[in-house]
């Protein structure tokens, strides 16, 4: 799709539907490592923030202007787990597994234990960065910016007025779509945004080519699930074991089966071999002595003189 076709579809029409029906589907579905592309807002000394933002359409060749990504982090005894959810790409996780199987056991504490594993939803769009007091050389910009549900809700309210008098808006939209004014205050050790709010409609920018410079320089949404970005089962799974102890108390299992056995059959090849020896020895004493009789000694006899002395 070409930046004039976007032009065509900036009213509301099929691509809000799509974008509806988009939202609609995903809901029934059930480091010191700075990325220079991420945009965030910063608080000021009175634990209170502010930014002016518009998000922006979908990236050249992409159909959605964002992204929904499930993860997990939380620790355990051996270490931390941080990896992208496989359920992000509709397969099985093993966390969530063995979440499934922790809630269904009916103990409380194994709840308790979902509760602190359990995924986190988080949302990727492109920004346009209008104001941005704390770092005023990000205006102009354009950005990553990640988000939850409470920002993504607010998005869907515009989209999905719930009164006759709102009109809908397609944020996403360079013409017809409306700057978000960013709030931001601290409550109960928190970053809240329920004072955020969309402004009225008006374009980004008056002029065309300076919007499709933007669009140009946006980046991939779909690159967050892309297949190099999630492990194998496998590999999630070994490393859950390993966070959770579990794989160290299955190897110490197995270590402590595993000694028993050597134990066994290292004294089994003890005993043989000194079997081997007394035959030998027996052997060898048969042929330096007298010529064999009738009356030749047992050769258990002799391994029992031979254990005697």
């Amino acid at each position: 799709m070409g930046f004039s076709d976007l032009k065509k579809q900036s009213s509301l029409g099929s691509l809000t539907s799509k974008l509806v029906k988009e939202v609609e589907k995903m809901n029934n579905t059930g480091g010191s490592n700075t990325d220079d592309r991420l945009w965030k807002p910063e608080m000021d000394k009175s634990g209170n923030g502010y930014a002016v933002i518009r998000f922006l359409p979908a990236p050249d060749g992409e159909e959605l202007p964002w992204v929904k990504l499930f993860s997990h982090a939380f620790q355990g005894p051996g270490g931390w787990y941080i990896e992208n959810s496989l359920t992000t790409v509709g397969q099985k996780d093993p966390v969530g597994d063995l979440n499934r199987s922790l809630w269904n056991s009916g103990n409380e504490s194994d709840k308790d234990t979902v509760r602190k594993q359990k995924r986190k939803l988080s949302y990727y769009a492109n920004i346009y960065v209008v104001k941005d007091p704390a770092n005023p050389q990000n205006e102009g910009g354009v950005f990553l910016y990640k988000f939850g549900k409470k920002i993504f809700d607010k998005i869907m309210d515009v989209m999905q007025p719930e009164f006759e008098d709102e009109t809908p808006i397609n944020p996403f939209d360079f013409w017809a779509g409306a700057n978000f004014k960013l709030k931001l205050q601290k409550k109960d050790g928190f970053w809240n945004y329920d004072k955020s709010e969309f402004d009225s409609p008006k374009p980004l920018l008056d002029d065309d080519d300076a919007l499709e410079a933007v669009w140009k320089k946006q980046y991939s949404l779909t690159a967050f699930t892309a297949a190099d970005q999630f492990k194998t089962y496998d590999e999630l799974k070994r490393r859950l074991d390993y966070v959770l102890g579990t794989r160290a108390k299955a190897q110490a299992a197995q270590q402590t089966e595993y000694d028993g056995y050597a134990a066994q059959e290292t004294k089994k090849v003890t005993e043989e071999e000194v079997l081997k020896k007394l035959e030998n020895s027996y052997q060898e004493s048969k042929n330096v002595s007298a010529p064999a009789t009738e009356d030749e000694e047992d050769p258990l006899s002799y391994f029992a003189k031979l254990a005697e002395s």
